[in-house]
């Protein structure tokens, strides 16, 4: 055999990793879009596009942004502007349809991506089975994170399991979708003009009706803040019932998807504690040191 015949299979090519665009809806987030950014950023596979959406913010959030884009002018931070209509709804499919990456991932301006965030997107959606991809988050501003971490997941894990893998729900906060199939439902994904829903499941469910499949991913992790937290019970109650509401719209009828619902009834005043507690003990740490 001659020595410069090449080795059967060596020259097939590996394929690229998917190009990925983060697109960050943003209403007056003046308190968290820097670190939101920064954390998009510092990624260790950069992501071909950094797109915050600024829907008719009073407050300084697209100034920060502009200031972002002066201080990192190598990083492809874009400033886009949705004033027709308020909302994030409005303002996520202006985010989505305005990415150029053939992944759109979707965060929310208080996340915060680990660094690794982009590189385990792209390692997903090598998958070409895999439309849609979410992961666990890390509540950065609650006690004991990496336990939160855990606890996460295996929640997130048992849902899975309790929907019997029928419906894999994207959660807002960590999310990324083929834009191809972004492209297939989002003429039909509901507008919720009255702001009764969860958008993130009602994605979910125009995907699973295409037979879009939905991965959840371990190692896809982002932090986020915990601030739902403040709201009352009342408040925190009508958040929660959303699933109930966005499940009705689409007729879905399965007991085993009232899971989340549970659990987050369940988690409310528990975590309200440990925050107020983790809060606390923050605010005496800082007089403190300024002692």
């Amino acid at each position: 055999m001659s020595a410069d015949r090449p080795i059967a299979g060596a020259l097939k090519e590996v394929p690229e990793p998917p190009g990925v665009s983060i697109v960050i809806p943003a209403y007056n987030e003046e308190s968290v879009i820097r670190q939101c950014l920064i954390a998009a950023i510092y990624q260790s596979v950069p992501a071909e596009e950094i797109i915050v959406v600024d829907n008719l913010s009073t407050d300084r959030t697209a100034r920060i942004v502009r200031q972002m884009q002066q201080e990192y002018p190598e990083s492809p931070i874009i400033l886009l502007r949705q004033d027709a209509t308020q909302g994030l709804i409005p303002t996520r499919n202006f985010g989505l349809n305005s990415a150029k990456g053939e992944i759109v991932g979707r965060i929310d301006a208080d996340s915060v991506l680990e660094p690794d965030w982009v590189e385990q997107v792209q390692k997903a959606f090598m998958d070409r089975s895999v439309q849609a991809a979410t992961g666990p988050v890390v509540y950065y501003d609650m006690p004991m994170r990496r336990f939160g971490l855990k606890a996460d997941d295996k929640m997130r894990q048992l849902m899975l399991r309790l929907a019997k893998h029928q419906y894999h729900f994207l959660f807002g906060s960590n999310m990324a979708l083929r834009r191809t199939a972004w492209e297939t439902i989002r003429d039909e994904t509901c507008l919720d003009e009255k702001d009764e829903m969860h958008e993130d499941i009602d994605l979910s469910l125009h995907l699973a009706e295409h037979d879009l499949h939905v991965r959840y991913c371990p190692q896809m992790v982002s932090g986020m803040s915990a601030r739902r937290l403040e709201d009352s019970p009342r408040d925190y109650r009508y958040y929660v019932t959303r699933f109930d509401r966005t499940y009705k719209a689409h007729n879905v009828k399965k007991m085993a998807l009232k899971a989340p619902m549970v659990v987050f009834f369940s988690v409310y005043f528990p975590a309200k504690l440990l925050r107020a507690i983790h809060t606390a003990n923050a605010a005496q740490g800082i007089r403190r040191s300024s002692l």
